[in-house]
């Protein structure tokens, strides 16, 4: 096992202290004080919109910001519209947030196509897009790695941008799916300049499983002397309790953002982001059967003892004094195969590995509130993310940016079954962007350059070798016989600790050329120089592994050629071909002395993409229909955690249309494929046994709970190698109307194919479809909100780590659920 990537934190008690009463009076004191900074002439100087004044926008109301009709600049690095890109993108607006409670980065998916993400231990830390784990960008600079380390904030946006296929070479090397943009909420207004005087937003929401979430938000103009600048404050608390048992969220969110024009073609934007989280990973329901998941018949038992000094928990070596608790293949059978056969059968497991079976063996109906979460289980983390953009513009139209940004985790994870980890991980990038824009009676011509250098550090622990699901029998909960002993607990006995570094230095150019008999070519290039230097501390780890320290570099190219045509009646076609380096770091964005000693450290994919755009009926209807192929160039290279290598084709199709000021109705379908193409080209593929995969040899499922078998897998076809747990076709509506008294409803509607939950397909997952209601009423500067998600209680489940767990543990979703909001407007 310990040659697996299983990449997954340290233990630092963080006492649940936040409880309302204080975030609130912070949140309010910070209010006051921002508001103070407002000159008074400025608050009385605030106009109210109005669309009946000479200039003024109109809003359509029902369109909720939801049309593609905004320069989008995350895609490309041009400020074009997502109707103008030739590329695959959603954008989801802060106004949908609201409007449809998303709360998660799970419901984005009735937003876009081309999204569903497989559980990664509970924790909504980045979709997956086009089959595969995706990134989260900031502003469009790409921040750490995070599967699962916390769950991304989605409040704070004011737009999330969804890019399917890997990012334009001006933005760094990327991964292969694609990625999430978060744009913040900004000190600036739609046309760019600063509000006339303050604004803001104060919200509760209270819910099922005592939800409590309190935000605030304040923006507007100030003066610090002379000097003018926007505001932009955002503040999120929550402190709520969870369906599962053992679980609950507790976290607060600090945002701002400045921006300053201290001369006509001179400006500055800061700001950053602070997020304290503490909840725990949610491993779901554990001796998985197509029973369990059928009727939730469970098979219940206790594992045998194990704690020979009776400390209450169990050891790495107390579990090696006793035996091999990891039965692989045939070979402890007799059978003398890395394949699972006949010879895994009662008698061998009775005979050879006594010690894996239960006891007091029975079955019961299981909830699925109880899930693997034990009582002292942990994960904490804090994120800092911080920018500082200079803006040169001068009277000729030559644009220089300068773009700092760093963002930095410290995250601890505790599992009582038998992982935990931390990483202390941080990056900072400097870029420079020059741009320039030429008319000419051909066309419009515009031109990117851009060095930049990124840094990145880590310090990186993880215990994964003696991780044992179903030693707990989920209706009684952990004790002496399923507690495990932790490697965060002792500090010692890891299966990775290690510390290093990496730089970046890239050099891009990227050019849009739009002629005016409508085609339309983007082309661009870049070079990243990647140095990397990685160090295990053997002292601090259970097996002294073969390489233990490396430096290495290595460079690699990236490249992107699209065209388009603006034909008649709103139509444009378009094609993408792209090659886009892809930089192969675990978890805590680390990158181990054996990786780079092998030089495997860096890879590409390569994308192409057709497809057809258009907009209508002035621009109130959007529609777009991509097909897609695209994959991994070196297939020796892959972390299974973040960052496989994989082979997907699909389809994509979207509308958007808002009938009228009131109705805005949005429908989604998605077909994708997707195959492991390392599995593929090497015929087998390793995973963690569970009993559907051996009940054809084996009777009694028990003989096996007690410890955790593997094997190697035939993979034979595509079909064998397909990535578990991925529907082949989703589909999803949304609808909303708002009434002119004040009243708003919405629904949306997400349907999704029966899965496999591993790679092994020995547990099918049934399909579904989940329906969200909500309605909403205004009234003055009042918002009240109430949302049913899960509205038809639909039982559903949601496969986890479908490589290496798929066929032992799975994670049973929430039934239906509520929340209400209330809200006030100033």
């Amino acid at each position: 096992m310990a040659n697996i990537d299983r990449l997954r934190g340290q233990h630092h008690v963080t006492p649940r202290t936040d409880r309302f009463s204080r975030p609130f009076g912070v949140i309010a004191a910070g209010l006051m004080a921002c508001t103070a900074l407002t000159t008074p002439a400025m608050a009385q100087d605030a106009v109210p919109s109005d669309a009946s004044e000479p200039g003024a926008e109109i809003v359509v109301t029902g369109a909720l910001n939801a049309l593609p009709d905004k320069d989008v600049g995350s895609i490309f690095g041009f400020a074009k519209t997502l109707v103008e890109t030739p590329r695959s993108a959603s954008t989801v607006s802060s106004e949908q947030i609201e409007r449809f409670g998303i709360t998660d980065i799970y419901d984005l998916v009735a937003q876009a196509p081309g999204t569903f993400t497989n559980s990664f231990f509970g924790v909504g830390g980045a979709l997956d897009i086009r089959g595969t784990p995706g990134e989260v960008y900031f502003r469009g600079v790409r921040r750490l790695d995070n599967p699962g380390n916390y769950p991304t904030p989605i409040g704070a946006s004011d737009r999330i941008d969804i890019v399917r296929g890997p990012a334009s070479p001006i933005y760094g090397p990327s991964k292969t799916g694609g990625y999430m943009n978060f744009v913040p909420k900004s000190a600036r207004v739609k046309d760019g300049s600063l509000l006339t005087g303050p604004e803001g937003e104060i919200s509760y929401t209270t819910g099922s499983w005592n939800r409590n979430v309190l935000k605030a938000e304040l923006r507007g103009p100030a003066k610090i002397g002379t000097a003018e600048f926007g505001y932009s404050l955002y503040a999120e608390v929550e402190d709520s309790d969870s369906y599962y048992d053992n679980m609950s969220t507790n976290q607060t969110i600090l945002q701002a953002a400045f921006d300053s024009q201290i001369t006509d073609n001179f400006r500055i934007e800061f700001g950053g982001m602070y997020q304290k989280y503490s909840g725990q990973q949610n491993g779901g329901w554990n001796r998985l059967t197509q029973a369990l998941v059928d009727d939730g018949t469970y098979i219940t038992g206790s594992a045998q003892p194990v704690d020979t000094n009776g400390d209450g928990q169990v050891s790495q070596q107390e579990f090696t004094a006793i035996g091999d608790f990891n039965p692989f293949g045939s070979f402890g059978c007799g059978g003398g195969s890395v394949f699972a056969n006949a010879s895994n059968n009662d008698a061998c497991y009775a005979t050879n590995y006594p010690w894996l079976g239960l006891t007091n063996v029975g079955t019961t109906k299981l909830s699925r509130k109880k899930v693997l979460t034990g009582k002292n289980d942990l994960l904490v983390n804090k994120a800092k993310t911080a920018y500082f953009d200079m803006i040169y513009t001068a009277d000729n139209g030559l644009e220089i940016k300068n773009q700092f940004f760093y963002d930095g985790i410290d995250n601890d994870n505790e599992n009582s079954y038998g992982f935990s980890q931390f990483h202390k991980s941080w990056v900072i990038e400097d870029k420079i962007v020059i741009s320039k824009s030429f008319d000419s009676s051909a066309g419009k011509f515009s031109f990117q350059l851009s060095p930049s250098v990124r840094y990145t550090k880590f310090l990186h622990g993880d215990d994964f070798d003696f991780e044992y699901f179903h030693r707990v029998d989920l209706t009684k909960g952990y004790d002496a016989l399923s507690d495990r002993l932790l490697s965060t607990e002792c500090d010692c006995d890891y299966s990775n600790y290690l510390k290093g570094h990496y730089t970046d230095y890239g050099f891009a150019g990227l050019a849009d050329l739009d002629f005016n008999f409508g085609l339309g070519l983007i082309l661009g290039a870049r070079y990243d120089d990647i140095s990397v230097n990685s160090s295990f501390i053997p002292t601090k780890m259970n097996n002294v592994p073969a390489v233990t320290s490396a430096k290495g570099s290595k460079g690699g190219w990236s490249w992107t050629a699209s065209a388009s045509y603006k034909m008649p009646f709103g139509l444009i076609p378009y094609a993408t071909a792209s090659r886009q380096s892809t930089v192969i770091a675990g978890q805590g964005s680390e990158i181990d002395a054996g990786t780079v000693a092998a030089n495997g450290f860096i890879t590409a994919s390569k994308m192409v993409e057709g497809g057809v755009k258009g907009s209508w009926l002035g621009g109130q209807l959007y529609a777009a229909l991509s097909v897609y192929k695209q994959e991994r160039t070196d297939h020796n290279i892959q972390s299974s955690t973040v960052n496989q290598s994989v082979q997907t084709k699909g389809l994509e199709a979207e509308f958007r249309w808002s009938v009228d000021r009131h109705f805005l109705i949005t429908g989604a379908y998605t077909k994708t494929k997707v195959v492991n193409l390392t599995f593929l080209d090497s015929g087998t593929a390793f995973s963690f046994l569970g009993y559907e995969d051996l009940k054809a040899y084996l009777n009694d499922p028990s003989l096996i709970f007690g410890g955790q078998p593997g094997a190697l897998l035939p993979i034979g076809s595509k079909n064998d190698a397909r990535r578990a747990g991925i529907p082949e076709n989703l589909y999803s509506l949304t609808g909303t109307y708002s009434f002119d008294n004040g009243l708003a409803l919405s629904a949306s509607v997400v349907k999704v194919d029966s899965v496999f939950s591993g790679q092994s397909q020995a547990v099918k997952l049934p399909g579904y479809a989940l329906v969200d209601l909500g309605a909403s009423y205004q009234l003055d500067n009042w918002l009240f909100r109430f949302v049913v998600k899960n509205a038809t209680n639909e039982k559903y489940f949601r496969a986890n780590f479908t490589e290496l767990f798929g066929s032992t543990i799975v994670l049973p979703e929430r039934p239906r659920s509520f929340q209400a909001t209330v809200s006030y407007k100033f």
